[in-house]
């Protein structure tokens, strides 16, 4: 059973969430446009987001291609030549809500300002048990996500230095903060900071599929982790669509996602009100690849492309 529907009346939950992005989703089908990138023909469409805390970004790609070539010279006339190619591409993901469940700063629970990124200890790469003064450790099927953020102005160059911050619902569609039961809760959200390879990573577990929604994890980049204090200083927030076949294996394999088989049964990423008007392209990109199973768990990587 879910539980969205006990909030305060300015915390509206599900439906209302709904409402909203409806409404910016007409808004954001004006902006869609098509860029040719460097003269490959590649299309990618710009998306803005929904929400009451999210504005319109322009989506790009970037394609680089690097060539190095070795000459190797044997015997005195026999010369091979080896050539070597790599190729990477990366699109802008596009703005999305951060929905009515953040604790970003962005909204209320009960009347106080929910800020989970203010919270001590917020910064750990294990977000499965609650932190600061509460306790508690939220059950499911084990995933690791590994988010890699790159530049789409810069070659897809690696963003060191840059926090995320990211949260999502349990294996009951429950948010931690705002949802019934677990409002003294805090788990299902951290902050960490990129490497020298843009990547950080973070072990949780996968998260349910709710009425009404496809599966997901919310998540916000911030150029610092010194700047990760509210979503109004993000430069992306946005979701991860997570892969179809997966949610299937694991809602009907583990008895404590049950409630999500009709949810999900009810639901495509091409319907849904948040990813639903996104082209193939960034969907695609906003889909970690997955492997791993139901009793090791998961292992998920995705690449955030972000206009810096």
């Amino acid at each position: 059973m879910q539980e969205h529907d006990h909030l305060e009346d300015h915390d509206r939950g599900l439906n209302h969430d709904l409402e909203v992005m409806a409404t910016r989703t007409l808004a954001r089908r004006k902006l869609l446009s098509l860029f040719a990138v460097g003269g490959t023909g590649a299309l990618i469409a710009a998306c803005g987001g929904g929400g009451s805390s999210s504005t319109g970004t322009t989506s790009t790609a970037s394609t680089t291609t690097t060539t190095t070539t070795t000459g190797t010279t044997t015997t005195g006339t026999t010369t091979t030549t080896t050539g070597t190619t790599t190729t990477s591409s990366c699109v802008a993901d596009p703005t999305e809500t951060n929905g009515p469940y953040p604790s970003d700063g962005t909204n209320t629970v009960s009347g106080v300002v929910s800020n989970s990124l203010t919270t001590s200890g917020v910064v750990r790469s294990d977000i499965r048990s609650s932190f600061g003064s509460y306790s508690g450790t939220a059950d499911g099927v084990l995933l690791t996500l590994k988010v890699k953020v790159v530049n789409t102005n810069s070659s897809c160059a690696n963003l060191s230095g840059y926090a995320v911050y990211v949260w999502h619902c349990d294996a009951l569609g429950r948010y931690s903060l705002y949802s019934s039961g677990v409002t003294s809760q805090n788990y299902l959200r951290g902050v960490q900071v990129t490497d020298a390879n843009g990547e950080v990573t973070f072990t949780t577990i996968w998260p349910a599929c709710y009425d009404g929604r496809w599966p997901h994890i919310h998540f916000e980049i911030f150029p610092s982790l010194a700047t990760a204090t509210t979503q109004r200083n993000a430069t992306l927030t946005s979701q991860f669509a997570m892969p179809s076949a997966v949610c299937t294996t694991i809602y009907n394999g583990s008895s404590l996602y049950s409630a999500s088989i009709s949810n999900f049964a009810k639901v495509s990423v091409t319907t849904d009100g948040v990813f639903g008007d996104n082209t193939t392209t960034q969907i695609a990109a906003m889909t970690p690849t997955v492997t791993g199973s139901l009793s090791a768990g998961y292992a998920a990587t995705v690449t955030v492309g972000v206009a810096v």
